[in-house]
């Protein structure tokens, strides 16, 4: 007995010394908050203040020491979001997750970002201002990979650290302009002409720009085969293990509106819901430069900031800067393809991947004057027979890269014209760029590469690329590009929508409906026509009111059949009727109308598919609004149905009774049980949470969440397998500027500060975030040093 005692003891023991190693060696992996290091390059000390939320208030005697404090302290908080931001749009993220990763690094080779910026870095002055201090920032990048801990999804990965370069930083901000394009819905639109009669396609291609709500424009002065390349765009995104960006709110309030006679400025991107949280918030501080601002993981310079001069801020301009082409391969020489007149040879492009478990795969593609060959670009692959070619034409591989250089004078302005002059340089993405200032300037600009097409030429379909008659006439000056600078309205805003037409012409996009978040915050607005506070900011952006919802309603409700309706359901309608519109948890009318929404949309347009999945891949083009409203449109009727001939009554009222039927199935019977609640959640998805075992380690959430698609507070959702709704895409950050008090402007991230799932940072915002909550932007030094938890000094190495 006691040597069974003795034996036990021991092993408590060996399970005591594995516990305290474990706690040593995850200990070690923590940020670092505090303490005193030393650094390569720095001329000076430099002194960083971590405030309670874990961001960084860096003072440092000149830039250049500054942006090497904010390299260490971003890579030591986002190293693995670097790591992942760098390889997408280079095409290496098969390095890390293999096989399942390929498809994706095909795609994005093929674009050519790491080739063009290859040229645009040979081009680069390396003496400009910009590339000096990017090259800083790499460096404590590249000190914290030296010395710092390794981050624990590397040990996960096995994967080895590597140092930084100036090319990752352009591959980084290529991988950002990409997200912002939704030019494959080109290939939708096409394959839809195929599937279906012009007598159904018309309705959904009718597109009249005039009746759109616009931003307004002010002046100071084959089926088969095309299905294939669809899904593989597709493909390829869906496994990228970092978020793409959706659209987002912004508006910024003249001195005549606000109570306190300063600017008001908003602004709050969509993009996909993830962890770790998009945004690294940092604010430097040197004698002759101040930015608080918001930077993209392996990016220098932010893309939004603010200091106490000016404010600026960015969305999704949704320009269409993206065509795809038809291409004629010759008959008898697959080296050549045809433009007007000649016989022109494909340009062939080889790579090798490199594939975690697998090893090295060959990858080759062909490029037309257009851009890459997106349906045949890898070695033996089969063709589907009577595929044709299609390239694709990308902006962003047309120009210089010169973002990075652009971000760098709009974060180096020193008024409102000087940051002006640098808005040319981001040619793509196209963006729509908020701005106001301490002298009660405000402004948006719509900036991008504008050109005209020849007349009748729609870009929204596949052209075809043979004839020569499809090409770009020419590309405008940013002259002409929209704007609005301190209009008669006091204020502007931005919300993916429609800009009004100039130079002639409306900028073609793929542009948000006008009637939901466009038209709420025109509502508000004009409701409130001066006095509006910080407050009044604050409950703006978190609006969860559908604007469209109550008329909608009243519409299902105007062409129901009641009769043969049940008494609890007659009743409900009276719910129905009261609701407000508002997403909130408890609502009562929201989750019904959602679904409801569903239904009616699969009862009027599924029929005319062959498949449920045929029908699932054409949803981003059958627009529910686009036929709803035209009592005789054709899609009312049910074709499978042979006899009858379906009305719009008819087909609201089986989606009515469809609704009934799902909601009592999923939450019983109890319809006063049906709030939002129990149906839409927010959950902060983690690449390592993919892997059941490690999602509770990584993932944050899930939390039940307020709004919908399309409320300012823009929470739109996929739907799941359990008929449960999980949030997509959100505010990345909700981020209010007070010119009238600077020093206590707001903001909040989605999940928090740090990367590092071992950092008391890692979520320390989420329920904040869920619940509307907001926390200061600091920027008051005495403030900043007096309550800051933690300082950490890098001291010169000597």
């Amino acid at each position: 007995m006691n040597k069974l005692k003795r034996v036990l003891l021991v092993l408590l023991g060996l399970i005591t010394l594995v516990v305290f190693a474990a706690f040593i060696f995850l200990n070690s992996l923590t940020p670092t908050y505090e303490g005193e290091k030393e650094m390569v390059a720095i001329s000076d000390t430099v002194q960083v203040y971590f405030d309670s939320y874990g961001i960084p208030h860096i003072y440092a005697a000149n830039e250049e020491d500054a942006m090497r404090a904010l390299g260490y302290v971003h890579a030591q908080d986002r190293l693995w979001q670097m790591e992942l931001l760098r390889r997408a749009g280079s095409g290496r993220l098969s390095e890390v997750f293999g096989e399942i990763t390929l498809e994706t690094d095909k795609f994005f080779l093929s674009l050519g970002i790491d080739d063009h910026n290859e040229e645009a870095l040979a081009n680069l002055d390396s003496n400009h201002p910009s590339a000096i201090l990017a090259n800083a920032y790499l460096d404590g990048i590249n000190q914290f990979i030296e010395d710092g801990p390794t981050p624990i999804e590397f040990y996960l990965t096995g994967l080895e650290k590597q140092k930084f370069v100036l090319k990752d930083v352009y591959n980084a901000v290529a991988y950002m302009g990409f997200t912002f394009n939704k030019g494959a819905r080109d290939i939708v639109n096409t394959n839809l002409l195929k599937v279906l009669d012009s007598s159904y396609t018309n309705e959904l291609f009718a597109n009249d720009p005039s009746k759109e709500i616009k931003i307004p424009v002010y002046r100071d002065s084959s089926v088969v085969a095309l299905e294939a390349i669809q899904r593989r765009i597709a493909s390829a995104l869906d496994n990228l293990p970092i978020p793409e960006i959706y659209g987002s709110n912004s508006w910024v309030l003249a001195p005549e509106k606000t109570a306190t006679g300063k600017v008001l400025f908003e602004n709050d991107p969509h993009i996909a819901q993830a962890q770790p949280s998009v945004w690294y918030e940092a604010h430097l501080v040197t004698p002759n430069y101040e930015k608080y601002g918001y930077y993209l993981a392996g990016v220098p310079f932010p893309l939004l900031s603010h200091d106490r001069k000016m404010v600026h801020g960015f969305t999704m301009l949704a320009n269409d800067d993206t065509n795809f082409y038809y291409e004629e391969q010759h008959p008898n020489d697959t080296t050549l393809y045809r433009f007007k007149d000649e016989w022109r040879k494909f340009e062939y492009v080889n790579k090798t991947i490199q594939v975690k478990d697998v090893g090295a795969i060959d990858f080759q593609y062909r490029k037309t004057h257009h851009g890459p060959i997106v349906n045949a670009n890898h070695a033996n692959r089969t063709r589907v027979e009577g595929e044709r070619l299609v390239s694709m034409y990308w902006l962003f591989t047309q120009f210089e890269n010169r973002l990075v250089q652009g971000l760098y004078g709009l974060n180096h302005a020193s008024d409102m014209q000087e940051f002006s002059k640098f808005l040319p340089n981001i040619h793509a993405p196209g963006l729509n760029v908020m701005y106001g200032d301490a002298e009660g300037n405000i402004a948006w600009w719509g900036t991008a590469k504008l050109y005209q097409m020849p007349d009748s030429t729609s870009t929204k379909f596949i052209l075809d690329g043979a004839n020569g008659d499809n090409e770009p006439v020419t590309y405008l000056s940013f002259g002409h590009n929209p704007k609005s600078i301190n209009p008669p309205a006091s204020y502007v805003y931005s919300a993916n929508n429609q800009p009004d037409s100039t130079a002639g012409m409306y900028v073609p996009g793929y542009f948000a409906n006008s009637s939901r978040r466009a038209g709420r915050i025109i509502d508000l607005m004009e409701a409130k026509k001066e006095g509006w506070t910080m407050d009044d900011m604050k409950r703006m952006v978190n609006d969860i009111t559908l604007r469209t919802a109550t008329d909608r309603i009243a519409s299902f409700l105007k062409d129901m059949e009641i009769e043969g309706l049940s008494t609890e359901q007659l009743a409900y309608l009276d719910v129905l009727k009261a609701w407000d519109g508002s997403f909130d948890l408890k609502s009562v009318g929201g989750l019904f109308f959602e679904k409801m929404g569903q239904n009616l949309h699969r009862n009027i347009f599924a029929d005319e598919f062959s498949s449920k999945e045929e029908y699932l891949s054409y949803t981003v083009q059958l627009k529910l609004r686009k036929v709803f409203d035209n009592p005789e449109s054709i899609w009312w009727d049910d074709v499978t149905t042979k006899d009858i001939k379906e009305n719009r009554t008819q087909i609201v009222t089986r989606s009515f009774k469809d609704t009934w039927e799902q909601l009592t199935k999923e939450l019983g019977g109890d319809h006063t049980n049906w709030t939002w609640d129990k149906a839409h959640y927010l959950e902060h998805d983690h690449p390592m949470g993919r892997v059941a075992s490690l999602k509770k380690y990584f993932t944050v959430g899930p939390f039940p969440s307020s709004g919908t698609s399309g409320t300012l507070n823009n929470q739109g959702f996929r739907t799941m397998a359990d008929g449960r709704y999980k949030v997509s895409s959100i505010p990345s950050t909700r981020r209010i500027v007070d010119f009238s008090d600077i020093e206590n402007s707001i903001s909040i991230l989605p999940t928090g500060q740090s990367g590092n799932p071992l950092s008391k940072h890692y979520k320390d915002q989420a329920e904040m975030f869920v619940n509307g909550e907001f926390r200061k932007m600091m920027m008051n030094e005495e403030e900043i040093k007096s309550t800051s938890p933690h300082l950490l000094i890098f001291s010169p190495k000597k």
